[in-house]
C-alpha cells in the first residue's frame, strides 16, 4: 500500500494523520466520485481476483473501478494502513424482482469502530444506492444524506439497510421507467450481521457472480460513478445521468441511448475509464438498478 499513490488516484489531499470521523468521511467521499463501481472486466473478457495487490494494481495504477469485493477490500486495507479499527462483514443483497434476499452472502462492506460508535462504510455499491458518507450503526434513526434518507433496522440481531426515495423527473419520457420503480417509495437494499468475516469466505460468490448465467452481473455490464450533485452510470448501452433534489425535492433523470461507437469515448469522459480489451456491453436483465 503506497497511501500517497492512492490518494493521488482519488485526488485527496487533506491531512490523514488523525483517524477520525471528519478524515474517514472525506477519504470515503473522494474514493466514491473518483473510483467507478464497474463490473467491465466481465465483459471484456477478464476475470475478477480477489486479491489486493491486483486490486491495488487495476484500481490505483490502471484508474478502474471495480465491484464491492474490490471497493471495499481496498478501502480496508486503506483505513487499516491510517489505523482505523476496520472489520469486514458480510450481506445478502435484496433482489426487487423476486421480492427476497439473495440466499448467500453476495455483498462485502466494512465496519469501522471510532470510540463507543460504530458506523457502516461501503463504498462499493454504487448506482443510486450507493451511501455518500459513514452511516452511525443504529436501528430505526433516519439518517439523512444527500443521495436520500438511509436507515438501519435491527431484528433479532441482524441488520436491514432501507433508503427512501425521492420522486423521479425524466424529462425523456419516450425511456420509460417500470412503473414499480416509479411508484417506489423506500427500497430495501441489503441485510447483514455483524459477524466478522474473511476474505477466503468471499471466494466463492466472487467466481459465481462473474460465471453464472443469470447472475445480475453477467446479464448486465454496469459502470456508475457518483458525482458532487448526482450519479452517471452506463448499464449497457444506457447512459444514464441523475442530479439529487433537482427541484421540490425531486431527481432529475436524464437517458440516452448510446451507439457501440460512443461507448469507448463516454467511458473515458464520463468514468476516466481506457480498457485494454475490447468492451461487449450487455443489458439483458430487466431488474431495474435505480
Amino acid at each position: 500500500m503506497d497511501i500517497k499513490e492512492y490518494f493521488t488516484r482519488i485526488s485527496y489531499q487533506g491531512s490523514y494523520d488523525k483517524p477520525d470521523l471528519a478524515t474517514l468521511t472525506d477519504i470515503f467521499q473522494h474514493h466514491i466520485r473518483a473510483v467507478p463501481f464497474e463490473n467491465l472486466s466481465i465483459h471484456c473478457g477478464e476475470s475478477i481476483e480477489l486479491n489486493l495487490e491486483v486490486t491495488y494494481n487495476k484500481i490505483v495504477r490502471k484508474k478502474r473501478g471495480g465491484w464491492c469485493m474490490e471497493n471495499n477490500h481496498l478501502l480496508c486495507w486503506v483505513l487499516e494502513t491510517l489505523g482505523y479499527n476496520v472489520t469486514l462483514l458480510g450481506a445478502k443483497v435484496y433482489v426487487p424482482e423476486f421480492e427476497a434476499y439473495a440466499d448467500d452472502i453476495d455483498h462485502l462492506l466494512l465496519q469501522v469502530v471510532l470510540g463507543d460508535k460504530s458506523y457502516i462504510v461501503d463504498g462499493g455499491f454504487g448506482m443510486a444506492y450507493q451511501m455518500w458518507q459513514p452511516m452511525e450503526l443504529v436501528s430505526g434513526t433516519d439518517q439523512p444524506q444527500t443521495p436520500g434518507i438511509f436507515r438501519f433496522v435491527e431484528e433479532s440481531g441482524v441488520w436491514y439497510l432501507e433508503k427512501v426515495k425521492r420522486k423521479q423527473w425524466v424529462p425523456n419520457q419516450s425511456i420509460s421507467i417500470p412503473r414499480k420503480v416509479e411508484e417506489e417509495v423506500c427500497r430495501r437494499v441489503y441485510l447483514f450481521t455483524l459477524q466478522p468475516r474473511d476474505i477466503e469466505e468471499f471466494r466463492a460468490r466472487n467466481t459465481h457472480l462473474q460465471t453464472a448465467p443469470d447472475s445480475l452481473f453477467v446479464t448486465k455490464s454496469i459502470c456508475s460513478l457518483q458525482t458532487s450533485d448526482g450519479i452517471r452510470a452506463l448499464v449497457g448501452w444506457k447512459l444514464t445521468e441523475m442530479k439529487y433534489n433537482y427541484k421540490d425535492n425531486m431527481d432529475l433523470v436524464e437517458i440516452r441511448i448510446l451507439a457501440d461507437e460512443e461507448m469507448e469515448k463516454t467511458l473515458k469522459e464520463k468514468f476516466n475509464i481506457t480498457l485494454d480489451k475490447k468492451f461487449v456491453p450487455v443489458n439483458a436483465s430487466r431488474l431495474s438498478l435505480f
